[in-house]
């Protein structure tokens, strides 16, 4: 099994699946987009013994490139480990002050994003699509962190998982102009003359996200790995019938 490991010490473990070709379904991780179902619970039990912990430790959501989030309690341990029907509805970012609850997203081109706090111990993942990140998803969840869980901005640290490439993420002026309406990610956009695409660094602007929010730039680290041209990654762009990649964190007790 092919993991990424971002973090893992005594506080905090964190990290991405990656596909595998050895693998049951090349180490595919979501239930919503599997050939079977009993291959990626088997998949996410081998993460499960590699992380230490159990399958009913996760905790996952049905994600909708929605920009809700969702303050995980003991409550929720076990949703959608085992049956997508149990998953948190309509939600696309999670974060817990709980430990030993595996918080998990999904994708293939979208950027994942995990942060930490190592002052009052929470921890959380976003989903942000092209589609989160206009909405602001990212920057949305962090000035509610601020505002109603009492969070300062410069003890959070955040890791960008592997994404869509600014080389492979090609759109329409439509979704160009969805991005240019932020106000600031012209910077992150080029357009090709030649094939009359705007292309669009999503890591980057995710990035911008956070430090609007005040986290310092230097406690952002991005994985530079894109999910379509690296054999490790699925990548709906280049196979709508793809697998998915699992990002998690975890607080450790």
């Amino acid at each position: 099994m092919k993991i990424k490991l971002y973090e893992n010490n005594k506080h905090f473990t964190a990290g991405m699946t990656m596909k595998d070709e050895s693998g049951l379904e090349k180490n595919n991780m979501a239930l919503h987009v599997c050939k079977n179902p009993d291959h990626v619970v088997e998949n996410r039990k081998m993460l499960a013994a590699f992380l230490n912990c159990r399958l009913d430790d996760f905790v996952c959501a049905h994600q909708t490139h929605s920009a809700n989030f969702h303050r995980v309690t003991l409550e929720d341990k076990g949703r959608g480990a085992g049956q997508s029907e149990t998953a948190i509805p309509d939600t696309d970012a999670l974060y817990t002050f709980e430990p030993n609850l595996l918080l998990c997203t999904f994708t293939a081109d979208c950027v994942p994003v995990i942060f930490s706090n190592k002052v009052n111990g929470l921890v959380g993942v976003i989903h942000s699509g092209w589609q989160g990140t206009v909405k602001e998803i990212t920057l949305k969840l962090f000035k509610h962190l601020k505002q109603m869980e009492g969070c300062h901005p410069g003890d959070f640290h955040v890791q960008l998982g592997a994404a869509l490439s600014q080389e492979k993420f090609e759109v329409d002026e439509d979704v160009y102009v969805k991005f240019k309406d932020l106000g600031y990610a012209d910077d992150f956009i080029y357009y090709n003359s030649q094939t009359g695409k705007y292309h669009i660094d999503n890591q980057l602007t995710v990035k911008k996200q956070c430090e609007l929010a005040g986290i310092p730039a230097d406690q952002i680290k991005i994985d530079q790995t894109c999910t379509y041209l690296s054999p490790d990654g699925f990548s709906y762009r280049q196979n709508k019938k793809c697998g998915r990649h699992l990002t998690f964190v975890m607080r450790k007790r």
